[in-house]
């Protein structure tokens, strides 16, 4: 299936970084626009949408997401989260201190939005991409079967 990156499609929409984006706008604006976005593309072709962390905590944005596409939450441990997004330096949340601890903290805030998700997904880490990938569509496949 097709596959896109909200966080790139909005750099994408607007000539602007993410981050640069959150900063000269703030947050509330920043999800504003997001919410937008995320509803363009529900409404296009099926494909898979990955959003940011922060996208789902927006009720109209998480209720958007829940009444026009299968939703899941890929739940993994912090440190997981912390080298994944070590990786690149586009997270404007994790640039104001101890990435990890923002992680964790984050986790905390956002888990009872996250539980909202259809499909819940534990990914360790550990284990190849592929299996994560299997999980997920044997998930979705039990979903659909409902």
């Amino acid at each position: 299936m097709p596959f896109v990156d909200s966080d790139v499609a909005i750099e994408e929409a607007s000539g602007s970084k993410t981050a640069e984006l959150f900063e000269r706008y703030g947050e509330h604006d920043f999800r504003d626009g997001e919410r937008r976005l995320v509803a363009r593309l529900v409404d296009g072709e099926v494909r898979v949408i990955a959003t940011g962390g922060g996208a789902f905590n927006d009720p109209r944005t998480r209720q958007i997401l829940n009444e026009r596409a299968i939703t899941i939450w890929l739940d993994a441990p912090v440190d997981v989260l912390a080298e994944r997004t070590s990786r690149r330096n586009n997270r404007p949340l994790l640039k104001k201190g101890n990435p990890a601890e923002i992680l964790a903290k984050l986790a905390d805030e956002r888990r009872d939005f996250y539980s909202e998700a259809q499909i819940h997904v534990r990914s360790s880490g550990d284990g190849a991409h592929g299996d994560v990938v299997e999980t997920i569509v044997a998930a979705i496949q039990k979903h659909l079967t409902k």
